[in-house]
């Protein structure tokens, strides 16, 4: 008997489950709960103890010994199809009869002989058994090898007698050809003479056989319009017995032209040369040799290689069977397949046309380079970045009284050193934003050495020079350690000192820019096929993966087939940096696209290909390589940390799931955390991933023990969920220092107080209302905790962060409240922000100080 609990003895038995624990109590063991296990010999002393209790003490002569229990369950299988009248369900009562015979240990022990003889009679069938399946294993491996054998022989005869019966046609048609050549010879013999004694070109009609019709025609010609001597004429010859066809007699004829035949067999093999990449078709391969794929099947059998005409073949393999035909193979690098498409694309010579300078605006962070920019765009754009820092990078086309100039502006924090390079490489000049009170700063010197690095003519903004301890010649002094020199100095580098806050020099700055570049003479063909790089990409819940691309050279145009790096798509929408949809954009434009397959990574160049079929072709063999490369630095980065763990000992572990906004903010915040580890403490990026957080990533937070981290992006209902049922480590940020000097404190040890954003409430909008005194009103719905007129909030468009600041008004019809609760309407004003959609959430957040835990 096996172990049962106490509730599933107590169903078995048919005796409520108080009572048997009573019982259990009263025989003396130590099972009170419903869940307790009891086993064989805890019950057989219950079984006792009852009989006992009923007056049974000793078992009679006329015992049982053998107790079977009968159980029966009756149950319904549902079964589901598709008819033409529509889909019906048949139920079917399905009854389960179960029966359970329990023997007691004394006959068991006079059985044991005859279970020891049942135990080896089954083991004697057992080895029959697989015995009989070896032979017949044997037997079906021998039948296959005998019909492979067998085909391979019939396909070897069939292509033999194919090849013995083309030498036969051609021996036949060589021997026919040299026939009529003869016959030829001797009419132009016969002809001779008869044309020197007649002026017309009348055959000798008993000199020759019987001309054929078009022969007759061609001499009654000659007879009307004078001498044929240069005409070609038709022989006939006749080749076989008359047929009778109906009432008439029917001659077959083979007619033969006085001309060569143009085609002539050469005299030896041609020997062609063979490019082989990693993998090829029989098909293909045998088209590059000019062969059938007969004989390509054929080199293979003889290699011991049964193959198909679709089958793929190695590069090995298709090298021996290129020897074997006679021809030379040519291996094809990696990279030549991906050279002999991009080649194969028109490079037509188009006309070169003067094109916008692209600027990009570099320096230390806090320096005033979005806010300069602002003033030159004449728009907002600081007041919607997070603590008023560009988080990545920004293309913008600004229209000035100079003409077109694209700007690329870039984050001055340390953690996008990446990013810097990519706007130094893609720009014409860089323009360096120095703080006049705050002088060169850690970034300003990198930035200046992407710039150099480029070999980008540089000018120096100094900016900031209406502030008190403003001091431009401090500026000067320490550039000019760095080898800047002004040109008041004797330099080549322009400085003009600016204001973004007053424009003052913001005119000096764009005359200095426009110099620059008739200085450069930038140039760029308008027309044709259209490349450029990716500036940034980015995953959008409407709209999909977007990037933005710089063209630097052709027309881009709405429906092109576009392969930026491993991604390629249709174009399928494109946009510039005010959401206005265009259809075409010149060099020099910075654009969003939308239609590629994926978020392509930033940096990466793209190309217009011809046809959807190359960029998937060309996508598909950029993600193999990349991805065998991957691989193998993982599999080195293994044998490395072998042997460093065995050194180090025991490390800490660290593990972080990363999400955030766009792809540049996620290479630069990942770098920047790996680089935190330490000795004792090594930070592991789990995932990292562009989006909202899902479901997915907090499943992987919980399998790796890992810390969710979102940068600029929130969690979903669901992922929510889990989150708050599993209690796993959430952490949200806006500025990319925050979560660096967070994670740097966790491992360093500074467990100082923490200061924590707790969301206290959402609002789902779900209506605007546009007023002429307060703007746009966002009539909304409290779905959690509750929302205060007094904290900061945050506006959320598919869990990504649109907006941050406060709330304008908060009202309940038309009374203002400080506060309204879950499950309440209410009408919310954003302060400084008019463009709240329906949909949106509005969350409202507070930060508290928690005290930290080793």
């Amino acid at each position: 008997m096996s172990e049962v609990t106490v509730r599933q003895l107590a169903d078995t038995v048919g005796v409520p489950l108080e009572r048997l624990i009573s019982q259990l109590g009263e025989a003396g063991l130590t099972a009170s709960g419903a869940d307790d296990v009891l086993s064989d010999n805890e019950k057989i002393k219950l079984l006792s103890y009852l009989r006992g209790a009923h007056g049974k003490q000793q078992e009679s002569a006329e015992s049982p010994k053998r107790v079977t229990l009968k159980r029966r369950s009756v149950g319904e299988l549902r079964q589901s199809r598709t008819t033409p009248t529509g889909r019906t369900t048949k139920s079917v009562s399905v009854e389960v009869r179960k029966r359970h015979t329990y023997i007691k240990k004394s006959e068991l022990v006079d059985t044991d002989n005859e279970l020891q003889e049942i135990e080896k009679a089954r083991q004697e069938l057992d080895s029959q058994r697989l015995k009989a399946e070896a032979e017949e294993a044997e037997r079906v491996e021998k039948e296959t090898l005998l019909t492979q054998q067998r085909e391979a022989e019939e396909v070897a005869k069939r292509l033999q007698l194919e090849e013995q019966q083309r030498l036969e046609q051609e021996k036949l048609n060589q021997d026919e050809a040299r026939k009529a050549e003869l016959l030829n010879q001797q009419q132009k013999q016969l002809q001779q003479p008869a044309q020197t004694k007649q002026t017309s070109a009348t055959p000798v009609a008993d000199a020759k056989p019987k001309p054929a019709p078009d022969a007759k025609k061609s001499a009654r010609k000659g007879k009307k319009g004078g001498s044929n001597d240069n005409r070609k004429q038709l022989h006939v010859r006749e080749t076989g017995k008359r047929k009778k066809k109906g009432s008439r007699a029917v001659r077959s004829k083979t007619v033969f032209r006085e001309t060569e035949h143009a085609f002539e067999k050469p005299s030896q093999p041609i020997v062609y040369e063979v490019r082989i990449p990693e993998s090829i078709s029989v098909q293909d391969l045998a088209k590059k040799m000019s062969v059938k794929a007969a004989e390509v099947i054929k080199s293979l059998m003889g290699l011991g290689v049964m193959a198909t005409i679709n089958q793929t073949l190695d590069q090995d393999t298709a090298v021996l069977v290129v020897e074997e035909i006679g021809h030379t193979p040519v291996l094809q690098d990696e990279d030549n397949f991906e050279q002999e498409v991009l080649s194969s694309i028109s490079t037509e010579d188009v006309e070169l046309q003067s094109r916008a300078s692209v600027v990009t605006i570099m320096g230390h962070v806090d320096h005033g380079k979005t806010s300069l920019l602002d003033y030159i765009r004449k728009s907002r754009v600081a007041a919607g970045e997070a603590g008023g820092i560009t988080q990545h990078i920004g293309a913008y086309q600004v229209k000035t009284d100079h003409g077109l100039v694209t700007f690329l502006d870039t984050p001055g924090h340390a953690a996008f050193t990446a990013m810097r390079a990519r706007g130094a490489q893609v720009t014409d000049i860089v323009v360096v934003v120095v703080a006049a009170d705050d002088g060169v700063m850690p970034q300003t010197k990198e930035a200046i050495e992407h710039a150099k690095a480029a070999k980008v003519p540089i000018i120096i903004a100094v900016n900031k020079i209406d502030k008190e301890g403003a001091d431009p010649d401090r500026v000067k002094n320490e550039l000019a350690a760095m080898e800047v020199i002004p040109e008041d100095w004797g330099g080549d580098t322009q400085f003009v000192p600016v204001s973004a806050l007053t424009g003052e020099g913001v005119e000096l700055l764009l005359e200095a820019l426009v110099l620059q570049s008739e200085m450069l003479e930038l140039s760029a063909p308008v027309q044709g096929i259209a490349s450029g790089i990716v500036i940034e990409s980015r995953l959008d819940k409407g709209r999909g993966p977007v990037a933005t691309v710089l063209v630097q050279k052709g027309m881009l145009g709405q429906g092109d087939i576009v392969l930026a790096g491993t991604e390629y798509g249709r174009v399928r929408a494109m946009v510039d940096e005010n959401a206005k949809s265009k259809k075409s954009a010149g060099p020099s434009t910075p654009v969003e696209i939308i239609g590629l397959s994926g978020a392509p990574d930033t940096g990466v160049d793209f190309q217009v290909m011809p046809n959807e079929r190359q960029a998937r072709e060309v996508a598909s063999h950029r993600a193999d390589k990349h991805r065998s490369s991957k691989m193998a630095e993982q599999q080195k980065a293994k044998l490395d940390n072998m042997f460093s763990q065995m050194e180090a000992g025991d490390v800490l572990d660290l593990n972080l799931v990363l999400k955030t906004d766009v792809r540049g903010s996620l290479e630069a915040l990942r770098d920047s955390l790996v680089k935190l580890s330490t000795e004792q403490v090594k930070v592991n990026v789990v995932y990292a991933g562009i989006g909202g957080i899902t479901e997915s990533d907090a499943n992987l937070a919980l399998a790796s023990n890992a810390v969710l981290m979102g940068f600029n992006v929130r969690a979903d209902a669901t992922a929510r969920q889990l989150i708050e049922s599993q209690r796993i480590d959430l952490h949200y940020y806006s500025v990319i220092y925050e979560a660096i000097d967070q994670v740097k404190r966790s491992i360093n040890g500074l467990l100082g107080p923490e200061i924590k954003e707790q969301i206290v409430g959402i609002a789902q909008v779900r209506d605007v209302f546009r007023s002429p005194k307060l703007g746009a009103i966002a009539g909304c719905m409290v779905t959690e905790g509750r929302v205060n007129r007094n904290l900061p909030i945050r506006v959320l468009r598919d869990n990504v962060v649109i907006y941050e600041g406060h709330l304008e008004s908060l009202r309940r019809f038309k009374d203002d409240v400080p506060e309204v609760k879950a499950g309440i309407e209410c009408g919310i004003g954003v302060k400084n922000y008019n463009d709240v959609k329906e949909n949106d959430q509005i969350e409202v957040y507070e930060r508290v100080e928690v005290a930290r835990e080793l």
